[in-house]
């Protein structure tokens, strides 16, 4: 197949690493300013799923390099990106192009489709941990379940969704088909928007969040919270209720990823911006949009914006 990743920070350059190893014509898009860097360079992975290696194709700044007709389009950037990804990305998306939106939080699907077509968009909920160590090389930490792939809008084919499935899995990343992805999409902003701000402020793993009666009390709001708006909006989720998913939280997500630091730790302590905005930003953001009160999230919201911009040093003295 022929491919493009769209973004090669830590998910990217794992995507594009394991399918240019295994066989497919990929190519690269990085910011400008990375494209020095890593055109000529050979991409390298290590972590838990073992070392590997690859050279692209290509690595550009934008797709007006990329001559060949792409099959599937893998999207990693950053969700404050993704609306400037998908007007580049719409140039190189033929009849039969796939788009699949590999990012977190809530809102890149909807902002993706309504550019290109639900007819070429998927959606994948990643829950692997990869980290960079410097441009082009990353570490995988953490596995917690496949790359889970689907659409939403129930209009591509069946069998086009599991040719994409197949695509990643024999590449060497667990990937499966899931007909209810935006449900599973949901479960991964759940878990993100308790663990990942609440571990950048603290700037402490998961297990010690969790091991913690104040940070569980604040967690257990942050998802009550979420219940509160999901339910408002109607979108559905895989429980019942908060009570049943907290169970499931505490007693089986967290175990296994207890000694993991989330990732806006990590772009916070690299000053690069954070994506709030798409995670406890989003809750606010449709909380307000049916006159709901939710001020767990609102608060962790305008604390991780202080911390970025004391630590970027964007702000008035």
């Amino acid at each position: 197949m022929k491919i493009v990743v769209f973004g090669l920070g830590a998910l990217g350059t794992a995507f594009a690493t394991f399918l240019k190893e295994s066989g497919h014509t990929v190519y690269g898009i990085t910011k400008i300013e990375y494209e020095p860097l890593l055109k000529n360079k050979t991409l390298k992975v290590s972590g838990i799923w073992g070392n590997h290696e690859a050279k692209l194709d290509g690595i550009y700044s934008s797709v007006e390099k990329i001559k060949d007709d792409i099959d599937v389009v893998f999207l990693t950037v950053k969700s404050y990106d993704t609306e400037k990804a998908v007007q580049q990305i719409k140039s190189i998306v033929g009849e039969n192009t796939l788009v699949v939106v590999a990012q977190n939080g809530y809102g890149n699907y909807e902002t993706v489709s309504s550019v290109i077509g639900k007819e070429h968009t998927l959606l994948a909920r990643v829950i692997f941990g990869s980290k960079v160590i410097k441009p082009g090389e990353v570490e995988i930490t953490v596995n917690a379940d496949d790359v889970r792939i689907g659409d939403p809008s129930k209009t591509i084919p069946e069998e086009k969704i599991l040719k994409v499935a197949c695509l990643i899995k024999h590449s060497g990343i667990p990937a499966s088909y899931d007909p209810d992805v935006y449900k599973t999409l949901w479960d991964k902003i759940l878990y993100n928007c308790a663990l990942n701000p609440l571990g950048a402020l603290l700037e402490c793993s998961y297990g010690t969040l969790a091991s913690i009666e104040e940070t569980r009390e604040v967690m257990d709001s942050i998802i009550d919270e979420i219940f509160l708006v999901t339910e408002k909006h109607n979108i559905q989720l895989n429980w019942e209720n908060p009570q049943e998913y907290k169970k499931h939280f505490y007693e089986n997500l967290i175990p296994p990823t207890k000694e993991h630091f989330p990732s806006m730790y990590h772009d916070i302590k690299a000053g690069k911006k954070i994506e709030i905005d798409a995670l406890n930003g989003a809750i606010v953001r449709l909380a307000k949009e049916k006159g709901l009160k939710v001020p767990t999230n609102e608060t962790i919201t305008k604390l991780i914006k202080a911390k970025e911009k004391i630590k970027r040093g964007k702000f008035k003295r």
